[in-house]
């Protein structure tokens, strides 16, 4: 035997040969199985026979044959990954170089290429993608096919080499042979997929179509394109790239054609499996026809002279198409697309740039089920951002507007003529949406006045409040008294003292003096030491409730709230007069531990940016802050007592009725798995989001309204209506609330566009099957 070459591979290839050593045992496994049940299903005995020795001798010697076919495939492998020189590859072999070859090794060199050929056609865009990874790692720029050493032929030739091992038996070798051959075939197809995932994750970037001088058939040299079968492909189109462009083979984030991503997001997470001629097809047509929208004028048109791309190059669509489904998600998207570019709510200018994103849309819908099946995927979410920021705006030719549609076409351009079978790039691109939507409601909102840093400021005294009332109830928890009461001075005489504080300063005598009334109150319900201090307290009570009074007026605390607390406190006051006396000793130390967490200094604004975003609203009532009437004006701060809460509110007129889940699915595909988000009720006050428009119902008219603000602990929201006269409408999170249960506010939108557009899809194609079968 001759000495292997020296020559080793790349680290990563080493694992790849690995994969395909241990296909070969499992191909090994599985032809043993097929054998015997082939021999059950055979009528013939005497091949039956032959069936059932070939299983028996391939069982005694699958360690032989696993060991042959391992050496025999690295021993040629590694011959074809050793460095050739020139002369080898552009001369013809002399005379002297030739020798003759046994019949039997043509065979088998014969069944190889045959062997190679079958597979290579039943796992050809999985070698595509594969031979562009081993390109790049062995240097292979071209990554062509014969330079492949994982390439079908080789493993076709090692498994005929290592079956002469098994037996010496012509029909024995035969049957090994036909059921190997077809045991391998099917295992290659996930062996390759395998290896191209490990080769992904350890890092490995496949090779690119890359300019380099080639010699002509004249001798001469010049830049060229280092053509294959996909760049053959390409120039046919009659579609070029760009000189800087990067051209790609993968599969299922498959790369192909296009110009080099401008995003900045590298190869990322693709967006499922697409066939790569169907990749190369819609990338040649959304940058063709992407480009051209993109060069019109605003005013080019009604939305519904917007062309529909899928419908215009349907016929090329579906001769690409990999199967039934693939003609099927065409169809839907193609359909979808008619009503999102006639949807009566997005303005023309909009629903242009929308329009643009038709061929990455069926991309995403072709290869990544969950496009259908969750509203949350960022393709949807994206071109639904889109359409309602744009639906939000009452004049489309405002400033705020303009600048908004130039952030879209900028975003939808890098998509378009960016890597968009990627996920990230949908991400990034929302993400800057929505970033861009803040900053410009936050400069409007300034723009109008200080809303924004009053609500800001009234927003920190809340939090203030709030974890002033975390920190005492955790202060008190353990402590022998009521829970009513100690959720009473937790949560309520907490805020007297912080709003105390806020007036008077932290060590003022008011504070003082209202931390000794909380300290009173809890000791008011504890059984008594002796008759002495029964007569004290009686004596004392009245003083004490009339400072109770004045705190809670100084918070505005409600009435009704006032009464039930009093109504609990005064039988608590009944009990600890009867109750066993305590002894002194446990009355003081009780005293001194309630003395402690009353006495202990308020939570400062540099304690608040550590605290948790979302602190817990202890008490909704209190959470409420209080404005003076001038500062209550200068915001448009709705107060309740604003709104007739009894009467009646008209019908909206033209409002769609709110979407069902039903009404957004479509049979044969994923149905989507969250909940239509709702538009109106109780449950829209924790969707409404910034840049959005609203129906409010203000004084006796519905208005139409845009979220402009939102304070960063959603305890106040800022609202802007008008077109060029804008007037300020702000509400608190309660506020906000109410206006939803009540039917007072509710989404413009009845639902967001892509499941408008389904849904009428779904109405349009009942009718014309109810047509067809009238």
């Amino acid at each position: 035997m001759s000495p292997s070459p020296v020559h080793r591979l790349p680290a990563a290839l080493e694992g790849a040969v690995q994969h395909v050593k241990l296909a070969a045992r499992q191909a090994t496994e599985r032809t043993i199985e097929s054998l015997g049940l082939a021999a059950l299903a055979s009528n013939n005995a005497f091949q039956r026979d032959g069936l059932l020795g070939a299983q028996f001798e391939l069982n005694r010697k699958s360690a032989v044959f696993a060991l042959a076919f391992n050496e025999a495939y690295e021993r040629r492998m590694l011959r074809e990954v050793a460095p050739r020189s020139s002369e080898d590859s552009t001369q013809s072999p002399g005379w002297e170089s030739l020798r003759l070859v046994e019949d039997r090794e043509v065979e088998i060199e014969v069944a190889a290429e045959r062997f190679g050929m079958e597979t290579a056609h039943a796992c050809e865009w999985e070698l595509r993608e594969l031979g562009a990874y081993v390109g790049a790692l062995l240097g292979n720029t071209r990554g062509e096919h014969e330079r492949n050493p994982l390439r079908p032929e080789l493993v076709g030739l090692a498994m005929f080499q290592a079956i002469e091992t098994v037996s010496e038996r012509a029909e024995v070798r035969a049957a090994l042979g036909r059921e190997l051959a077809r045991t391998f075939a099917t295992v290659l197809r996930t062996t390759y997929t395998d290896i191209v995932a490990d080769l992904r994750r350890a890092g490995a970037q496949p090779a690119g179509l890359t300019v380099r001088h080639a010699e002509s058939r004249s001798g001469a040299t010049g830049p060229g394109f280092a053509t294959s079968e996909r760049g053959a492909e390409a120039e046919r189109s009659g579609w070029s790239p760009e000189p800087d462009s990067r051209w790609g083979s993968r599969r299922g984030g498959s790369s192909s054609f296009g110009p080099a991503t401008r995003s900045g997001t590298g190869r990322g997470t693709p967006l499922g499996e697409v066939d790569p001629a169907m990749m190369a097809l819609m990338r040649r047509i959304a940058y063709a026809e992407g480009s051209a929208m993109a060069g019109e004028t605003a005013d080019a048109g009604p939305a519904s002279a917007l062309p529909n791309l899928i419908h215009a190059h349907r016929d090329e669509l579906r001769q690409a198409a990999a199967g039934s489904l693939d003609l099927m998600v065409i169809d839907v998207i193609g359909s979808l697309f008619d009503q999102i570019l006639s949807d009566p709510k997005v303005p023309p200018q909009v629903a242009r740039q929308i329009g643009r994103l038709q061929l990455p849309v069926l991309r995403a819908a072709l290869g990544d089920p969950s496009f259908f099946s969750s509203r949350r995927h960022p393709v949807r979410r994206f071109v639904n951002r889109i359409a309602s920021l744009g639906t939000a705006f009452e004049d489309i030719g405002e400033d705020g507007a303009q600048r908004l549609l130039a952030k879209v076409r900028e975003l939808v351009d890098e998509v378009v003529q960016g890597d968009f079978d990627q996920l990230e790039i949908y991400q990034s691109k929302l993400a800057a949406l929505e970033a861009f939507v803040a900053e410009q409601g936050r400069a409007e909102v300034r723009a109008n006045g200080d809303a924004a840093e009053l609500l800001a400021a009234k927003e920190d005294e809340l939090r203030l409040r709030q974890l002033y009332a975390q920190q005492l109830q955790g202060e008190l928890k353990d402590l022998a008294a009521p829970q009513f009461l100690r959720d009473f001075i937790s949560q309520i005489w907490s805020q007297v003292v912080v709003a105390a504080s806020e007036r008077d300063g932290a060590d003022a005598e008011s504070v003082r003096q209202l931390r000794q009334v909380g300290r009173e109150l809890f000791m008011s319900v504890q059984a008594k030491t002796s008759s002495a201090q029964r007569k004290s307290f009686l004596a004392e009570l009245p003083r004490l409730m009339k400072d109770l009074g004045a705190g809670l007026d100084l918070i505005r605390w409600p009435e009704a709230s006032r009464r039930e607390f009093f109504g609990q406190l005064l039988p608590a006051h009944a009990e600890s007069l009867k109750a066993q006396p305590l002894r002194p000793l446990d009355f003081n130390l009780l005293a001194r531990e309630v003395d402690g967490a009353l006495q202990r200094p308020l939570p400062t604004r540099d304690e608040l940016r550590a605290a948790p975003a979302n602190l817990p609203v202890l008490d909704e009532v209190i959470a409420e802050p209080q404005f003076s009437a001038e500062e209550a004006t200068r915001i448009g701060l709705v107060d309740e007592t604003q709104v007739d809460w009894n009467g009646q509110i008209d019908i909206v007129v033209g409002e769609d009725t709110p979407l069902a889940a039903a009404d957004t699915t479509i049979g044969g595909l994923p149905a989507p798995a969250e909940p239509v988000e709702p538009s109106e009720g109780r449950g829209l006050a924790e969707h409404v989001q910034v840049g959005f428009a609203y129906r409010m119902h203000i004084g006796d008219a519905w208005q139409k309204v845009r979220l402009v603000h939102v304070s960063p602990g959603r305890s106040f929201f800022v609202f802007h209506h008008g077109a060029r006269h804008k007037e300020t409408i702000s509400l608190t999170q309660r506020m906000l609330v109410r206006l939803c249960e009540a039917g007072r506010l509710r989404a413009f939108e009845n639902a967001w566009l892509l499941e408008r557009a389904t849904a009428r899809a779904r109405r349009q194609l009942a009718s014309v099957r109810g047509g067809a079968n009238a």
